[in-house]
């Protein structure tokens, strides 16, 4: 009995041992995995680093930064991909080798090649006196450019334009003007500070005796006349300091015609116009506005006049003894004449509102003109005078006190936000060529802040680019390179730009686009288009990827202008017709077409022309003859203004482009911002 308890709690001492055993040896175990788990830690996470994350990027490691509002949310894009495309017309893989060195080397300058020989002729084409332009452009430019980057052009005061010295002096509450005044100053008066709510301008003047016109721009001749009697002048708000070296916008066009419309009428026509692009006219023909019309700050667009057609027949005596027996009165009413009258002495008011320009005369509203898109009061910098008047006093008050910064540069505004993204390492479908001048500093940040802003541009997908010469003015090239090397948007073409002379940055959007971008689609516009990016690549991805294309507003059969302001010389042009061109303000082609015409150029067999879309339909004409090209014509891409649904729109300010751009993503379909 003894011998089996002793057994029993023998085993049971054995147990106990082997279970206090086969704990410490799992203790051990896990005591010596730990440690080799931390050898392996420490041993391959730096292994990582160095061979996995660097095949993979360059770049160190950073947190992606937390959006500080929703506004940033808005304009946070997806991270580019690339596209995958095969064409006969994509360039071959050595090409493409060299153009992705290209791009990792890329600068602000145009890789275009530029040689003493590019610009001499071999044949007596007419364009003898354009490549002569050229090469002087050429160098100049090329010497500028030169001096910029060394750094001898040094402008300390760039970024902070000097303010003068009295600048309350300058920026007066009121301006006045005596008649001898008027006309020193070339009968325009300043308003140094532009306008403001609540300014007001009034005229004292005359209206000249009517006098015979024959010229058929002024009074438009019926069949039988030879001169029409004419008395009418304009005032204008104009934009003095808005652009540089060109023709000031009519902020307000205001044109009393007393004799010599076409209508044969007295009428009022009010407009205005950018860059020689009238707006749609208000005419003022002696009937009050409708009552369903828009009014402006509460007044009508038109008040009534007397008209010699007016219907003023007395009433008949049933009328009469209808109204009287209902108890009806007549209401008395005031018929004013025109307020204009030939030789008789006029007050009329300019007063700037809320909605718009509002004019009366004498004391009368007349006519209220409902601000336009294009531009702010503070734009109106000059009130301008002309035409068959006799001006004896001008009176501006209520006028702005703080003065504002009209260097071209305070438009830039340097955000990250605005940026170019980076070229990708694969083709992109579609290379925007963006044709600008050195000082349009407000016209390139408007096109970055609306259609740049797609996000196929913002991808990657479309590359878009702006194409400047160097300026006349050092200070301007100095903040040209400044803007080209924060923006990352800008290629420089070294020459001294001349309006003659933008073919050669046509053939810099040629190059770019084709070797560098190594775009499947290229295409060309100017800075003051709207461009429908997605609406644009649609309309190339419908021709077959083995043709060869030429999409835009094509002219046919085109014939030169001999005589004005666009002449074109026997000399230049011999030919009666030109070849079949697109307008310029957009056209695309397809990259087989941008690389015959550097090749071209480069082998000095490039004709130049001084109409920038001539010349590309000279070109295309040349590739024609050797390969066939498809001509496809579309009014969508506007040569003036804005239409419904249109793929690009051109002559839009920078703030119309703003305004187009609200409405692309606001509403389904696109619409224009015609009111300027």
């Amino acid at each position: 009995m003894k011998k089996s308890k002793l057994s029993k709690l023998d085993r049971l001492d054995r147990f106990d041992m082997f279970i206090s055993l086969a704990k410490q040896r799992s203790v051990q175990i896990l005591f010596i995995l730990g440690f080799l788990y931390l050898v392996l830690v420490t041993v391959e996470i730096p292994f990582v680093f160095r061979t996995r994350l660097n095949t993979l990027s360059q770049e160190p490691l950073t947190r992606v930064p937390r959006l500080a509002s929703e506004v940033e949310f808005q304009y946070k894009e997806a991270p580019s991909r690339p596209l995958n495309w095969v064409s006969k017309n994509a360039p071959t893989p050595t090409q493409f080798h060299h153009q992705k060195q290209l791009k990792l080397q890329s600068t602000i300058l145009s890789r275009l090649s530029f040689d003493a020989e590019s610009f001499d002729p071999t044949a007596k084409d007419g364009s003898l006196e354009l490549h002569k332009s050229a090469k002087v452009a050429w160098e100049v430019g090329r010497k500028l450019w030169e001096e910029l980057e060394s750094g001898e052009v040094k402008i300390g005061s760039i970024n902070k334009p000097k303010k003068p010295k009295n600048e309350s002096e300058l920026c007066r509450p009121s301006v006045s003007l005596s008649e001898s005044e008027f006309l020193a100053h070339g009968k325009v008066m300043v308003l140094p500070c532009g306008l403001t709510l609540g300014s007001h301008i009034t005229v004292v003047g005359k209206p000249r005796a009517a006098h015979a016109e024959t010229n058929p721009r002024i009074a438009l001749l019926k069949s039988g006349e030879d001169s029409v009697m004419v008395s009418q002048f304009m005032m204008e708000l104009q934009g003095l300091k808005t652009v540089d070296g060109e023709d000031p916008p009519r902020i307000l066009h205001f044109n009393p015609r007393l004799k010599g419309d076409w209508s044969r009428k007295p009428v009022i026509e009010q407009n205005t116009c950018y860059r020689m692009q009238w707006g749609t006219a208000m005419r003022c023909e002696g009937w009050k506005s409708k009552a369903d019309d828009e009014t402006v700050d509460g007044q009508v667009k038109c008040e009534k006049w007397i008209r010699d057609d007016n219907d003023r027949s007395v009433e008949s005596n049933a009328t009469w003894w209808l109204k009287r027996l209902i108890g009806r009165t007549k209401k008395v009413t005031v018929d004013w004449p025109f307020p204009f009258t030939e030789g008789k002495l006029f007050v009329l008011t300019l007063s700037a509102g809320l909605e718009g320009y509002h004019v009366s005369v004498d004391g009368r509203h007349i006519t209220s003109f409902p601000y336009r898109t294009g531009y702010t009061l503070e734009d109106a910098t000059g009130l301008m005078l002309n035409g068959d008047v006799d001006v004896h006093s001008i009176f501006a008050a209520s006028l702005p006190t703080s003065h504002p910064s009209f260097a071209p540069q305070r438009h830039l505004e340097m955000s990250n936000r605005w940026k170019a993204p980076p070229l990708s390492e694969q083709p992109v479908d579609l290379f925007i060529g963006v044709l600008s001048a050195g000082n349009h500093f407000a016209e390139r940040m408007a096109v970055r802040k609306s259609w740049m802003q797609h996000k196929l541009v913002k991808s990657s997908h479309v590359v878009a680019r702006f194409f400047v010469a160097m300026h006349a003015r050092k200070e301007v090239n100095v903040e040209l390179k400044r803007e080209a090397e924060f923006f990352g948007d800008v290629v420089i073409v070294p020459y001294m730009d001349n309006y003659d002379l933008v073919v050669l940055k046509t053939v810099a959007i040629c190059e770019y686009g084709g070797r560098v971008a190594a775009a499947k689609y290229i295409m060309k516009c100017d800075d003051d288009t709207f461009v429908r990016v997605d609406a644009v690549i649609n309309e190339a991805k419908k021709v077959h990827p083995d043709r060869s294309f030429y999409i835009g507003n094509i002219n046919y059969y085109h014939r030169p202008l001999r005589a004005g302001k666009w002449a074109v010389t026997y000399e230049e042009w011999a030919e009666e017709v030109y070849p079949p061109y697109a307008n310029g303000p957009g056209y695309i082609m397809s990259s087989d077409i941008a690389h015959f015409i550097v090749s071209e150029f480069e082998k000095h067999n490039l004709s130049l022309f001084k109409m920038e879309d001539v010349s590309m339909g000279m070109w295309v004409e040349k590739f024609n003859s050797s390969k066939a090209v498809d001509y496809i014509h579309s009014l969508k891409f506007c040569q003036f203004g804005c239409i419904e649904g249109y793929y690009t729109a051109h002559y839009q300010s920078p703030r119309q482009m703003m305004c187009m751009w609200d409405k692309l993503q606001k509403q389904t379909r696109p619409q224009c911002c015609n009111m300027r």
